[in-house]
């Protein structure tokens, strides 16, 4: 199941709604690992189909920086308000923002005496003009005055109007310099308001940035103790003994079920079977295969057996896809190898409790103790779900039945040859490090549950 989902980058939402957060963790880890060793592996093969570009693009990416030194010979540093002499952080912002609001109402005052100003010369010019008019009028009029009298008069007229000009004048910037002030004042108030606000927001934008670093260094935490796990369920499997290899060897296992279709259950192996061709011993011989897994098995044995019945062989989908095909699958592929049953009897094991839901173990789990467990079989893989029973609620990890050895999916990466290897181990072993599950008593059946769902009818 792990190599078809690394194979096709993808996983399907329902079977990854069915994973808690440290298996979603490890998936997630395993599929960036392989996106890196497909980048590599691609970046690799372009190199080697066109060398020549490779060297080209090395030449043209040298780049190179050249740091201004000091006296010490050391990378030059200024920071500002630390060196002698330097005034204080606060001093200069404020000088700055001072200077900038005083230029900013001094350009602002330009433009308005330069309105006022325009206003002022239009219309006293005016004035003049009509009282220029005016005289000439008058002295065309009045032929027979004094000439020097009238000369007098509008040279009189001409200073005092120049005199009330002149004081206009000087109240006008007497207006826009008070203008002036008060718009500096009024900037300087908003710069610092201003000034206020940006430290608030780099304040909230550092506790985010904190928040954040620490989210990702525990994200980091995870994967790596996700990775210790693996690493040390590994070290500890192999250790035991109790990996996949361990299932080629020949066992005569003991009649499963009563009646005419009862076959005895058996292990194949390369490594036997090659030898076997030479070395016969007796009680040990191996047994034909079931007719539904002829074709897997012919890999394995130099034995060839025609077949027995017309019916096609069973083909697997994908995925389940009904109640049935769980009971067929069951029926066809776990049956043989004594799937749910005790190590080497005939006796159903207590923790198995066949084709139940998730609800359901759930209900059974509610007034078990810590610990406590059960295995079903699940519908939404060729496999199995453990539930386990914690101190505040449950957890369920998925099982990997699919290929010829039983693992969990995306937790523990260590394959068992039986179902019952596989929870032995972890009765010795807790699952995952950070969780610290460890199997200590089966879940008991009740009275209107023992038929399994039908699986061993």
């Amino acid at each position: 199941m792990m190599q078809q989902i690394l194979r096709d980058m993808y996983i399907d939402p329902d079977l990854l709604a069915e994973l808690n957060e440290e298996q979603k963790h490890i998936l997630f880890y395993k599929i960036r690992q392989e996106q890196v060793r497909r980048w590599d592996e691609r970046e690799n093969q372009e190199n080697q189909e066109n060398p020549e570009n490779q060297d080209q693009g090395k030449k043209g990416s040298r780049r190179s920086i050249q740091w201004l030194q000091g006296y010490d010979g050391d990378v030059w540093v200024w920071v500002m308000g630390d060196a002698p002499g330097d005034k204080p952080y606060e001093d200069i912002i404020k000088e700055l923002m001072g200077e900038k609001a005083r230029r900013q109402a001094q350009q602002e005052a330009k433009e308005l005496w330069r309105t006022k100003e325009a206003e002022i010369e239009e219309k006293f010019r005016d004035a003049m003009a009509k009282e220029k008019a005016r005289f000439v009028a008058g002295k065309w009029k009045e032929e027979t005055e004094d000439r020097k009298a009238a000369k007098q008069e509008e040279e009189h007229i001409q200073e005092a109007l120049k005199k009330r000009e002149e004081e206009e004048r000087q109240q006008g910037e007497e207006e826009i310099k008070r203008a002036e002030e008060k718009r500096a004042r009024e900037l300087y108030i908003s710069l610092e308001q201003e000034q206020r606000r940006s430290e608030k927001d780099d304040k909230e934008w550092e506790e985010q940035l904190r928040r954040s670093k620490m989210a990702d260094q525990e994200m980091q935490r995870k994967a790596r103790r996700a990775r210790d796990e693996y690493k040390r369920q590994s070290l500890r499997a192999i250790e035991k003994g109790r990996v996949a290899g361990l299932s080629g060897l020949f066992q005569q296992g003991p009649m499963v079920g009563n009646g005419p279709t009862a076959a005895p259950f058996r292990r194949y192996s390369n490594v036997l079977e090659s030898s076997s061709s030479t070395t016969h011993r007796p009680g040990l011989q191996p047994a034909a295969p079931p007719l539904y897994r002829r074709r897997q098995s012919q890999r394995h044995s130099t034995i060839v057996t025609q077949p027995l019945m017309d019916s096609p062989a069973w083909v697997r989908a994908p995925r389940p896809s009904s109640r049935e095909c769980v009971l067929l699958w069951f029926k066809e592929e776990q049956t043989p190898k004594q799937a749910g049953y005790e190590r080497n009897s005939t006796t159903i094991a207590p923790w198995f409790h066949g084709l139940i839901s998730r609800q359901e173990s759930e209900t059974l789990l509610m007034n078990a103790a810590e610990g406590s467990f059960l295995v079903r079989v699940s519908d939404r893989i060729w496999g199995y779900t453990l539930s386990y029973r914690t101190a505040d609620g449950f957890k369920h990890f998925l099982i990997d039945a699919s290929g010829d050895y039983y693992s969990f999916l995306g937790v523990d990466q260590n394959r068992h040859a039986t179902l019952a290897d596989l929870i032995d181990f972890h009765k010795e072993e807790v699952i995952t490090t950070s969780g610290g599950e460890l199997l200590q008593e089966a879940c008991k059946h009740t009275v209107s549950a023992t038929d399994y769902g039908g699986l061993f009818q």
